[in-house]
């Protein structure tokens, strides 16, 4: 069985009677409370756009969160002040533990089925992960088949709302659980239908992450990170009124919406 590193990620465990609570009460998505599939969440500022995002499992006594490392010591730094006096140990391991991604449960090692139903996160000792493959093409390959975005290869913290991602249909938002970081304008953005901005899969890319997505003569929005020619693509879906006039860099490209995607080219929503 192969698992590849994913070398961006950084690593947390959340222990103690209040770990669970703790959690679940700051982040977007339900926590699992019990070892099994690993939920997809996001940790919002007050105005509802995503400081980190990444997976939360359950295992040994404890909750195992992953993020982009460009936004670890914010989010390590931010849920400390959450804790407060609850009784919570956050242990950061980032020095400690990897991050890999398989398509099966790798024994001995702590295993999550991906709640976004990508394959398998691996989390494991560094001595462990000696045999661990260091590319992590095939990784980013699959979730941009799948239509996945993530903060890091695709866009910057501060930069998109939770809807914008698709959270709100892959099941990366609670919204039966009580208050949380930015819960506010997540509701509203879904009592309203206010969600502009939608993951696009773009095919058929000859540039850099970052190259604006043309509709015609107005931008939609930047591709992410591009894999043998295709990226996801955070896109107003209002301005994409024509499919086949869509450029990056000047050059024709296509544009697709992911298997799970409830929304279509050319929708508009309500004003806020």
């Amino acid at each position: 069985m192969t698992i590849l590193l994913r070398a961006d990620r950084a690593v947390f465990r959340f222990s103690g009677p209040d770990a669970h609570k703790l959690v679940n009460d700051v982040v977007t998505g339900h926590i699992p409370h019990e070892p099994g599939v690993a939920a997809w969440w996001a940790l919002l500022s007050a105005q509802g756009k995503v400081l980190a995002e990444g997976l939360a499992g359950w295992a040994d006594d404890a909750l195992w969160l992953d993020v982009h490392l460009s936004v670890a010591d914010d989010f390590f730094k931010r849920m400390k002040m959450y804790r407060l006096r609850a009784q919570v140990v956050i242990d950061d391991l980032r020095e400690s533990h990897r991050v890999g991604f398989s398509d099966a449960p790798a024994p001995e090692l702590i295993s999550h089925r991906d709640g976004t139903e990508l394959g398998w996160r691996i989390i494991a000792p560094v001595e462990a992960t000696a045999g661990w493959a260091a590319d992590d093409r095939a990784y980013h390959a699959a979730r941009i088949a799948r239509g996945i975005p993530q903060l890091g290869p695709d866009f910057p913290g501060m930069d998109a709302f939770a809807h914008d991602l698709g959270m709100d249909i892959l099941d990366g938002i609670d919204f039966v659980k009580g208050c949380y970081v930015g819960q506010e304008v997540v509701s509203r953005m879904k009592h309203r239908g206010t969600a502009r901005r939608r993951p696009v899969i773009v095919s058929g890319i000859d540039a850099a992450a970052g190259t604006p997505v043309m509709a015609g003569t107005r931008e939609a929005g930047s591709i992410g990170a591009v894999v043998d020619g295709k990226a996801v693509a955070i896109l107003r879906l209002d301005r994409i009124t024509d499919p086949a006039a869509v450029t990056v860099d000047g050059k024709p490209v296509s544009v697709s919406l992911p298997g799970w995607a409830t929304y279509q080219f050319g929708e508009t929503v309500a004003d806020e």
